[in-house]
């Protein structure tokens, strides 16, 4: 199922805690040689955009760059069968890509902060970090529970 809203594609409520739960999700980009390239990342919703952390350097980083269409995948691991994609067109800040995965950070592991506790702090001096923020062009969520209220009753 596609949803499209008036002002472009947004993620229906009924599959919204997709990107509020602790769930990793699967990021898509093209590789030059036109191979899709999958990575698992932390991702969030900043209330317009799918948000994922990166760095300039890794290979999503340049891949986003060089192309930026990109496919998110997140699957309920409750639930298999119900799922949230997106497919839309990377944007890429350095602004507040540092907080943001901080934020992260916090999120899905319970640490203060991403260097020094995930990675190395000498790590940060070796990277560029940015935010890369998805465009939606489509949204795709699974037709069984598209049609279900945040619930799971069967909408009229």
């Amino acid at each position: 199922m596609t949803n499209l809203a008036a002002n472009g594609p947004t993620i229906p409520p009924s599959h919204m805690d997709l990107l509020t739960r602790l769930i990793c999700a699967v990021l898509t980009t093209m590789m030059p040689d036109g191979q899709p390239q999958s990575s698992i990342v932390w991702a969030d919703h900043d209330g317009d955009c799918v948000r994922v952390a990166t760095t300039r350097e890794r290979r999503k980083g340049r891949n986003l760059r060089a192309n930026p269409k990109v496919s998110l995948l997140v699957v309920d691991p409750d639930d298999t069968a119900r799922y949230v994609c997106v497919l839309g067109d990377a944007e890429l800040t350095e602004q507040g890509a540092i907080e943001h995965l901080d934020e992260l950070t916090r999120r899905y592991t319970g640490h203060p902060r991403y260097y020094g506790y995930v990675h190395p702090v000498a790590q940060r001096a070796r990277e560029t970090r940015i935010i890369c923020r998805i465009h939606a062009r489509r949204v795709l969520v699974d037709a069984i529970h598209s049609c279900r209220d945040p619930g799971g009753r069967l909408r009229s």
